[in-house]
């Protein structure tokens, strides 16, 4: 009996390990894979058209050249024109004998013609599809996405990669809106705030091609209606609580040349009053800073023109703020998510208020309190200038 249920035990254990080897139902060979790295979208010359060009990552070239062979392509774009993103990305199997694969996409990267007309159609499919990933890079392009995407890099072999690199650096300047796919999403639902991304174009010199970030492009609904130059981005961010690092060029106080101030930490709360029906946006920003260069033979680290500096720094701060602000109005794009600021402090007012929030942003009043400090000045504390003796 113990025998018979010794052989019982190993005919299970022996059909659970068989099971478990079996492999994936939906394994696929990477040699059957065309690994898309980057996409882009633009209008088509045709009406009602959309013109999709995808960048294929070219796995032998990339090989050779590691192991220090002749250089090749690292990378393939194909283009197709069409109806509807989906049945696009499925035709290019026309092209391709191996089908696009998505899980490993960095960016996408938007036409200003296409994106002014609409986008949300195609941002169906990278939302809904189980291979697209949702924290890709979106991006504007000033001109053609199809012609950025054929922008080669000096250092990185695929353009797409040094796109995602570029906008991950962007942290050192905080002058430009860095945006995902779901962030840009999760914009876009909302019932009031506006959605923004990186805006990028093509600069050329002397024969040369180069990607540099220009600013932010800003989205009224799905359809971009105006951009921020990089001075009005940092406002912006500032407002957000996502300014991380910078240089702010201030007067000096004595004789009117530039000092620069690098941010070192900053801090944002923003609130909400209603007064007599008008709606005030009040943003308190707390901002600590480094002394980084003086430009001038003053002794800067009294204590009266630390403050003088301070002052102006902070009116500086204050300044990019407003701008963006204003733009933001011009556009009636609240890309600030100040609804959403109102939603949270007066939740029975904004019930009212919901339906009709683009006709009182435009006649929102921003108050803005920025308190500054230079915490250090560096490894000296004069500059050094010749004696004159």
């Amino acid at each position: 009996m113990k025998s018979r249920k010794y052989l019982i035990v190993i005919f299970l254990m022996c059909t659970l390990l068989i099971l478990n080897i079996t492999g994936c139902w939906n394994q696929r060979e990477l040699n059957s894979l065309a690994i898309v790295m980057g996409l882009g979208i633009d209008k088509a010359q045709e009406p009602n058209q959309i013109q999709v060009t995808a960048q294929i990552a070219n796995p032998k070239a990339l090989k050779s050249s590691s192991l220090g062979g002749p250089d090749s392509q690292a990378f393939w774009n194909i283009q197709n024109t069409g109806d509807t993103l989906f049945s696009i990305l499925r035709d290019f199997t026309h092209e391709s004998n191996r089908k696009l694969y998505f899980p490993h996409t960095q960016v996408l990267i938007l036409g200003r013609d296409y994106a002014e007309e609409g986008i949300q159609k195609e941002l169906d499919f990278f939302a809904r599809d189980h291979e697209t990933r949702l924290n890709i890079w979106l991006v504007v392009s000033e001109g053609n996405a199809r012609d950025v995407l054929n922008i080669k890099p000096v250092i990185d072999k695929i353009p797409a990669i040094n796109i995602s690199k570029l906008l991950d650096d962007q942290d050192p300047n905080s002058q430009t809106s860095t945006s995902q796919l779901n962030d840009f999403l999760s914009d876009l639902i909302s019932p009031t705030t506006a959605p923004t991304a990186p805006l990028v174009e093509i600069i050329r010199k002397g024969g040369n091609e180069s990607l540099q970030v220009k600013g932010t492009a800003v989205f009224k609904g799905d359809k971009l209606v105006g951009e921020l130059n990089k001075y009005e981005t940092r406002g912006l961010l500032w407002a957000r609580d996502e300014v991380k690092s910078g240089i702010i060029d201030v007067e000096c106080p004595e004789c009117g040349s530039k000092v620069s101030l690098e941010i070192i930490d900053s801090k944002t709360k923003v609130s909400a009053e209603i007064l007599d029906n008008q709606v005030v946006i009040k943003v308190y920003i707390q901002e600590k800073g480094a002394l980084a260069a003086q430009y001038c033979a003053e002794n800067l680290r009294t204590k009266e023109k630390v403050a003088a500096i301070e002052r102006n720094k902070a009116a500086a701060i204050q300044d990019e703020v407003l701008a963006a602000f204003k733009k933001a109005q011009e556009l009636n794009a609240d890309i600030f998510g100040f609804g959403e600021v109102v939603r949270k402090d007066h939740l029975k007012e904004w019930k009212n208020m919901r339906e009709h929030w683009d006709e009182i942003f435009p006649e929102v009043i921003v108050e803005v309190t920025v308190d500054t400090s230079i915490e250090r000045s560096g490894r000296i504390h004069y500059p050094p200038v010749p004696d004159k003796e």
